[in-house]
């Protein structure tokens, strides 16, 4: 079985002028090499296709896969997760991972919380800021301090110790200078203050499950509570993870696959989770194209913690995507 792998390689970005932050999701060649490997060793043959616009010249050259291995992020527009996907369906190949829909809702934080929300789960209460004269109409209810953060980011992109404010004023000075570099919009949400989790799931609907759960410690007590873009760049130095007692592991397990399952995830990714003020835990968000670097990311990182090898995770998330469309392992 061929199976093609769909990515956006950082270097590449890199060498065409785009800034490190702005290519912070995309992937190293390590992580390529790493998913190739497990693959082959699978019994998959391979062939890499690159990102999207690779990927649209090949298919209109005329190749063609049994499979695509997706973990392309893209880099326009809050669908950019999804072109890959909507390419891939365009031609009726098959693919890892989440569909279009999926992805384009859970790209966006603010939408995917009222998905969660409306299915009874628990999340903090939340507002979403387009322009600068929505900053304060969204308060409410709402008490400080309160969580910032671009509503269409991940890998901690525009969080900071400046994330967390407590009063009008600094909300208002943050969002300002936020909305200057994400103009998709922010989300401004209740601050959790409780310990914080990170789920790894494998599967699609009935036959998901979590792989494994890790609690985020942070060395530095002043910085507790901000997983920011330079927290997970540096995490070997800035936080410690452990694996939680059973009854937290329990409660956020079971959260995190309702999440999982409601949102419509399939094969493989990650939900984090917090602990609010009154000690039950809280959906933060799901990552449904979860990072897969064999060293660095959080996936493959709590996998290895709780008995997995990369090559294990791999084959699970394989394994999910061919149930889906009945073919067997190679």
């Amino acid at each position: 079985m061929l199976a093609g792998i769909a990515f956006d390689l950082r270097s590449d970005y890199l060498s065409e002028g785009f800034t490190p932050e702005e290519t912070a999701e995309f992937d190293r060649e390590s992580t390529i090499d790493g998913i190739e490997e497990a693959l082959n060793s699978l019994g998959f043959r391979t062939n890499r296709i690159g990102s999207v616009k690779q990927l649209a010249q090949r298919l209109v050259r005329g190749d063609r896969w049994d499979l695509v291995f997706n973990i392309s992020e893209g880099m326009f527009g809050i669908g950019r997760e999804a072109q890959v996907p909507c390419l891939l369906d365009a031609y009726r190949i098959p693919y890892t991972f989440s569909d279009p829909l999926v992805l384009s809702l859970t790209l966006h934080k603010g939408m995917t919380k009222r998905v969660i929300r409306d299915a009874g789960l628990n999340t903090p209460g939340f507002f979403t800021v387009c322009s600068e004269e929505e900053i304060g109409q969204g308060l409410g209810s709402l008490g400080f301090p309160l969580f910032v953060k671009p509503v269409a980011e991940g890998t901690g992109k525009g969080i900071s110790g400046k994330s967390r404010v407590s009063s009008t004023g600094e909300l208002q000075d943050v969002c300002q200078k936020l909305l200057g570099t994400y103009p998709e919009g922010l989300l401004v949400e209740e601050y959790l203050p409780g310990r914080e989790f990170t789920i790894g799931i494998t599967g699609t609907g009935a036959k998901s499950k979590a792989v494994g759960i890790m609690e985020i410690i942070y060395s530095d007590p002043d910085a507790s509570g901000i997983y920011s873009l330079e927290t997970k760049a540096n995490y070997e130095v800035l936080v410690s993870y452990t694996i939680p007692e059973d009854e937290v592991k329990d409660a956020c397990t079971s959260l995190a696959l309702r999440a999982w399952t409601i949102l419509g995830c399939r094969d493989g990714g990650r939900v984090d989770i917090r602990y609010d003020r009154h000690g039950n835990p809280s959906f933060i968000e799901v990552n449904p194209l979860a990072g897969l670097d064999p060293v660095h990311s959080d996936l493959p990182i709590l996998a290895y913690r709780n008995g997995y090898t990369f090559k294990q995770l791999i084959g699970e998330i394989m394994q999910s995507a061919l149930d889906r469309i009945n073919q067997p392992m190679p």
